[in-house]
Order: structure tokens, then sequence, then C-alpha cells
């Protein structure tokens, strides 16, 4: 996406919008503090992310795969969107505050549409989404309009493409799964596109990639926080999977899997990858460029890949001993792998340098998955498993051994 903040400030500004100033504050402490109101928003994507596990869960189909991907991608959307928000505004300020809040309302609808969304509640997901998308950025066109006439044309920019990309939404909601597809994808495909080129409608411009007064700390922490949401989401599926069976031996080494694989991806996260992040965005002078790729578009396959690990999870526990099938390999592998892919992506973003050890990760997990119909599907699990810890114990010695341990990890 690219920054809201990326416009040619002008002193001509529209006579409507809000007269009180909600731009965050430009003192540090301040402007890079994520605030409780943003956190509560991020609850809702806990529902979320659990209600997409348990699609993808019970639809292990090309199809599936393919409804899935454009579902987690819309919900990324919808929390980018909102985090370049409240980025540029400030949460501490009523308007703001009441503005997060209805987004959670209509967030929350959107969450308990997920399962639903490709049979019989797509209009109801549909709606949600659009309401969400166009609300919150008319809402942000109002609070600059007479502070920032270069920003004010960037969310009226931002507002007509979504229109257009809303109409795909509605009709794809009214019609069959199979047309709802395409139509979504579509949707999607424009509102990616039109970021990534700055937004460009004749007559107001395009957004240009800068920094303004975007605030790196601030989206290096938020993304940080919605990993952590998306790893806790992962050990509510594999709990309650496993209270859901009679306690067996299977069972628990499932669950152990589950509980290791998860602190493996914490690790590799936020061991280093987190800080360098953050360091990055600090030391930069392209602070806006890294923030868009990094943390707008790479997070996404990062997020992913917790997802899907999480439903391989879930697929250990529920089938620990049965017949391998092609779906359940590429489940179970296929979650670290998309993980480590996106941590690989990331690191080559943020601070140019790829490491073999994402790199030696990614094709052990590739090797799996045609060894994978001579294991059951725990002990891919196992292996997996496996593959992360080697990874996040390789990626620690080096560390160790090179004198760059981040000792204020947390």
């Amino acid at each position: 996406m690219t920054s809201p903040l990326n416009t040619t400030p002008t002193t001509s500004s529209p006579g409507f919008g809000f007269r009180r100033n909600l731009l965050r504050p430009d003192y540090s402490a301040q402007a890079d503090r994520v605030t409780h109101i943003e956190l509560f928003f991020d609850l809702i994507f806990v529902l979320a992310l659990t209600q997409l596990s348990r699609y993808l869960y019970e639809n292990q189909s090309w199809a599936g795969a393919l409804e899935s991907a454009v579902l987690v991608l819309a919900l990324w959307w919808i929390w980018v969107h909102t985090t370049w928000v409240t980025n540029v505004l400030d949460p501490a300020r009523l308007p703001v505050r009441g503005a997060v809040i209805g987004l959670s309302l209509v967030g929350l609808v959107a969450s308990v549409s997920i399962f639903e969304s490709f049979g019989d509640r797509g209009i109801v997901f549909a709606l949600a989404y659009v309401t969400l998308q166009l609300g919150r950025t008319a809402f942000m066109a109002l609070a600059v309009a007479r502070h920032d006439a270069g920003l004010f044309r960037t969310f009226v920019r931002i507002f007509l493409w979504l229109a257009v990309a809303g109409v795909f939404w509605v009709v794809g909601g009214l019609l069959p799964p199979g047309y709802r597809l395409v139509l979504w994808s579509v949707a999607l495909g424009i509102e990616f596109l039109s970021a990534s080129l700055g937004f460009p409608v004749p007559g107001l411009g395009r957004s240009r990639p800068g920094n303004a007064e975007l605030s790196g700390a601030h989206i290096a922490e938020r993304s940080a926080l919605f990993v952590i949401i998306a790893l806790g989401e992962s050990f509510l599926v594999s709990g309650f999977a496993f209270v859901d069976q009679a306690v067996s031996l299977p069972g628990v080494l499932g669950l152990l899997i589950a509980f290791v694989s998860g602190v493996m991806m914490w690790w590799l996260y936020f061991d280093h990858a987190e800080s360098a992040g953050s360091k990055a965005l600090a030391a930069d002078q392209e602070t806006g460029r890294i923030a868009r790729l990094a943390y707008t578009y790479v997070h996404a396959v990062i997020i992913a890949g917790v997802v899907l690990t999480s439903v391989g999870d879930k697929e250990i526990l529920g089938h620990p001993y049965e017949a391998m099938m092609l779906s359940t390999a590429v489940t179970i592998t296929g979650g670290p792998l998309l993980y480590l892919l996106g941590l690989a992506l990331f690191r080559r973003v943020v601070t140019g340098e790829v490491l073999f050890s994402h790199l030696l990760g990614v094709a052990l997990l590739l090797a799996l998955l045609p060894l994978a119909f001579l294991l059951s599907p725990l002990q891919l699990g196992a292996a997996s498993m496996a593959v992360l810890s080697v990874v996040a114990c390789w990626e620690t010695a080096v560390r160790l051994r090179n004198g760059t341990v981040n000792e204020e990890a947390g």
C-alpha cells in the first residue's frame, strides 16, 4: 500500500471537515506509541483468523485454497488500511476513538460472516467489507480536509478506487460461489494494484513514495503485535481441537508439536527479525518504501503462514495416523514454508540480506512434500517442527558466534 502520507503539501483546503486537528502529534513519544484502542480493534481479528482457519480446515481443496487466499488477503487489507489510518491520526482524540470502535463493530460483522462468506452470507461479508473500507476512508478525508489538502486529495483518490472495487465485492456477494471467487479476486486486484500505483486519478494526480510524517516505529510495532495475535489464534485452534477429543498419546504429541512450532515461529520473528525491521525503519531515508513493502505486502505472507500452520496442527490432532492425503501434506508443510519464505523476503527488504538458514528451511520443507506419503500426519508434523527448530537454532547460533544477540528481545 502506498502510504497516505506520500503527498505533495498544498496550502489550499476545502471548507468542510473536522475543525479540530486530529493528526498525531509530531513529538516522538506520542507519535510512535501503539494505543489501547488500536489493540481493541485488533481483538476482532482473533475471531476473524479463527474463522478463517476453520474455513480452510473444512475446505481442503484447490477451490477452498483459492477462496481462503482471497479471505486472508481481504482481512489483511482491512487491517493494513486501518493501521495506516491510526498512523496518521491521533487515537487519543475522541472522534478517532469513536471511528475505531465503529470500525470494530463492522469488522465483527465481517468476522462472523467469514465461514459462510462463500455460502449464504456472501453478501453480508461483502457489505461489511465495503462499508469498513469506504467508511474509514471517508472519515479520514473529513479528518484531514481542513488541515492538509494534500492528504485530503489522497484519501479522495483512495475512496474512488475502493468504490470501484466495492462494486465487484457487492455483485460477487450476490452471485453463486464460482462467480464470487472471480469477482472478489478482481476486487482485490483492483485494490492492490491501485495502491501499488499510488491511486492515480485524472485531475487529482497520484501518491508518490515519500516519508512525510510517517512513524516507522508505530508501523513496525503494530505489525509485530498482529503477528502475536496470529500466533495466539494458532494456539486457540490447537487447544480447542485438543479439548474436543479424549486424552491420548497422539493427542498430547500433536499438541506438543503445535506448541513447539509456535515457539519457533515466535523465536524466528521476535528474537531478531522484528528488531532488524525497526532499526531499518529508523535508519533508512526511504521509510515509506520499507513500510510499504516489508510491512504491507510481505507481512501478508508471514500471517498466511501462521494461519495455514494452525490448520495443519488441527489436522495432526484430528487425524494423527490416517493415510496421508495431498491436501494434508500441503497444509502441514505449507504453513511453515510460507512463514519462512515471508521472513526471508522481510529480511531481504529491511536489511538487504538473505539468510542461508531461511533458504535451507524452505528447501527442507519442499523436500519433505514428496516424502510425506511415507509418513503419517503426526510424523510429518514432527518433521516440519524439526525444520523450524533447526532454522531458529542455526540463526541464533550464528548471531551468538558473531556477537549480535539482541539482549533486549522480548
